[in-house]
């Protein structure tokens, strides 16, 4: 599917990724995915519902949803380049998401965010009503031990 505003598309079509430029971006720009290996961001392309930003032929901004594509949906990885930013795109980028025929229905949806929490509460999320009832695992700097593993 593809969306235009302007001189932007938004499209989810996974082999128009530019994957080594998401990854540069996550792994050296994003405070979520610092040292993420290049093999990693492809598999969670591939495995994940996608939305890329482009102008013209130029990938400008990308987000993923986790999902079964049935009851939940997990949004990750979420940018739009710091070039491109206060242009309205990071509305955009969510509101073609939230309104994506595939993504309807779900149960739930979950986000995890640093510093964007007003854009996000634009789109229904809030937070946790009973954050004792969510359990996780995370290692933030998984990435960076594999690396220095191998060093």
């Amino acid at each position: 599917m593809e969306w235009q505003k302007n001189e932007f598309t938004i499209t989810t079509d996974r082999s128009r990724m530019d994957i080594d430029y998401i990854h540069a971006f996550l792994s050296e720009r994003s405070y979520w995915a610092k040292g993420i290996p290049r093999h990693i961001v492809a598999a969670s392309v591939e495995g994940s519902e996608c939305f890329g930003v482009f102008q013209g032929d130029r990938q400008v901004g990308f987000a993923r949803v986790i999902t079964d594509k049935a009851t939940t949906g997990y949004l990750a990885d979420v940018f739009i380049d710091e070039d491109f930013r206060g242009k309205g795109l990071s509305k955009w980028l969510m509101a073609t998401i939230m309104g994506h025929p595939g993504l309807q229905g779900f149960r739930t949806w979950m986000l995890g965010t640093h510093d964007a929490h007003g854009l996000y509460a634009q789109f229904g999320f809030r937070q946790l009503d009973k954050p004792e009832n969510i359990m996780r695992i995370t290692d933030l700097d998984i990435y960076v031990k594999a690396r220095e593993k191998q060093s």
